[in-house]
């Protein structure tokens, strides 16, 4: 007896320590097999707690009284699956007449209660049939990405969401997007990850970095195109301005709109195009958009209206060309000047990090998900890389990117320099690097604007 009761005490230890230290561990060790029988034993009664069942059918009540049998008891949303997942569980359920989606969304912090689980979600699958996520520990807390993710031609995992899915960036889906957040929030760790996302595909990137270029230039081997100053900047997006028509004409004379050709085969953008006549994508990378649009004399201001009128032109019309928007800033208002609040309605992905005033998330969410606006003034400071992400449908996640230093961001864009395209109208802002071949030199030019 004494010996079992000493196994017992080192196995309350080991579990102790484990959801301490290592919660993933204790999660795939002893808290599934936990989480899956207090969910199937607490199931009917949580339910009707939490006012998710419905009243007996007539025909069942009839029956029961000509058969002299019990009153049958409310009936709860009927379990179709139940799958444990490395972070949780994903339950899907079957509604029953009368219930809707929105109840069990209503409901979701007191089946969270209930079922002693960390966070629980839900989303509509299709009619009357909803997907419950239920997370055992904070999957932001110490962010691991899985080892396999989903490969698709400009889709990047950047992310992991509180429900213990995969934040991606499909650009494809979300051609351009806005990061805002105040400093030290993240955004930098955020970029990196996009652009070691992208790094390994065939697509060519274009940064605009006017701090001088301390974020993007260390990544330069990679990058088809850099600017370290608005000057240099104007006339980046003035060539991709260019390069966007000289696509569209190219588009134009492969479209293919005979009669006996199919619909799905007329070309309307790059992709409908065959693999030996589509142009490379491009990735245009914006950081501290606001060091573009300020001005202090009437030169300034003349840059300030060329800058800011080629990226509402690129945000307009460059989905169909392959030329996708990624900006970045502390603050994207109206006070930056006019044809600002025009580009960030063009803007359709929204990611919000730590920000230092109401106003700020507002500029991000206040037009597409006023809900989401709470969420992100509320992210504390210690919490670095912690970002609400949304998009224009009103829907909206916490995400939190794994952490990814400079160097293995370097790395990882050195590796696949070779992958850097050549782009006639970039060529004279390919930057030129010297050194070593391990990392790019410090004295970088970004073109013979800036050499």
């Amino acid at each position: 007896m004494t010996g079992f009761t000493v196994c017992l005490v080192l196995v309350v230890a080991v579990v102790g320590l484990l959801r301490w230290r290592r919660p993933a561990w204790y999660w795939l060790t002893f808290g599934v097999a936990l989480a899956v029988v207090r969910v199937l034993v607490r199931y009917g009664s949580v339910m009707d707690a939490c006012g998710l069942t419905v009243p007996p059918a007539r025909w069942r009540l009839a029956l029961a009284r000509a058969t002299n049998r019990p009153i049958p008891g409310p009936r709860a949303p009927r379990i179709l699956r139940l799958r444990p997942t490395r972070t949780g569980l994903v339950v899907r359920l079957k509604l029953r007449p009368g219930q809707d989606a929105f109840d069990i969304a209503a409901a979701s912090d007191r089946l969270r209660h209930s079922f002693s689980m960390y966070g629980v979600t839900s989303r509509e699958l299709r009619s009357g049939v909803v997907e419950v996520r239920m997370t055992g520990y904070d999957v932001l807390k110490r962010v691991q990405m899985p080892a396999e993710t989903e490969t698709r031609p400009m889709r990047v995992p950047v992310a992991l969401r509180q429900d213990g899915s995969v934040h991606y960036r499909d650009y494809r889906a979300i051609p351009h997007a806005l990061t805002l957040g105040a400093t030290e929030s993240g955004k930098s760790v955020y970029q990196r990850n996009l652009v070691a996302g992208l790094a390994p595909m065939d697509v060519a990137l274009v940064g605009i970095d006017c701090k001088q270029g301390v974020e993007l230039f260390p990544l330069a081997r990679r990058f088809s195109a850099l600017a370290d100053n608005p000057d240099t900047a104007a006339d980046v997006l003035d060539a991709l301005v260019a390069r966007m028509e000289r696509i569209y004409q190219v588009i134009r004379a492969q479209q293919r709109i005979a009669a006996d050709v199919p619909d799905a085969d007329i070309a309307a953008d790059i992709w409908d195009l065959p693999s030996d006549l589509r142009p490379t994508p491009v990735v245009v990378l914006v950081d501290e958009v606001a060091e573009l649009a300020l001005y202090a004399n009437k030169d300034e201001e003349k840059r300030r209206d060329r800058i800011i009128t080629a990226l509402v032109r690129l945000a307009q019309l460059g989905r169909a060309a392959g030329i996708y928007l990624e900006i970045c800033g502390q603050r994207f208002g109206s006070e930056l000047g006019k044809g600002i609040t025009m580009l960030r309605a063009q803007l359709t992905g929204r990611t919000a990090h730590r920000v230092n005033d109401e106003t700020s998330a507002n500029m991000a969410f206040g037009d597409i998900a006023p809900d989401a606006v709470l969420a992100a003034i509320q992210i504390p400071a210690e919490m670095r890389g912690l970002a609400i992400a949304g998009d224009s449908s009103g829907g909206w996640h916490r995400i939190r990117a794994p952490h990814t230093s400079l160097r293995q961001a370097v790395n990882i864009c050195n590796r696949h320099a070779d992958r850097t395209p050549d782009l006639p109208e970039l060529a004279p802002f390919r930057p030129a690097l010297s050194g070593s071949a391990d990392a790019p030199s410090p004295t970088a030019k970004p073109s013979p604007a800036t050499a």
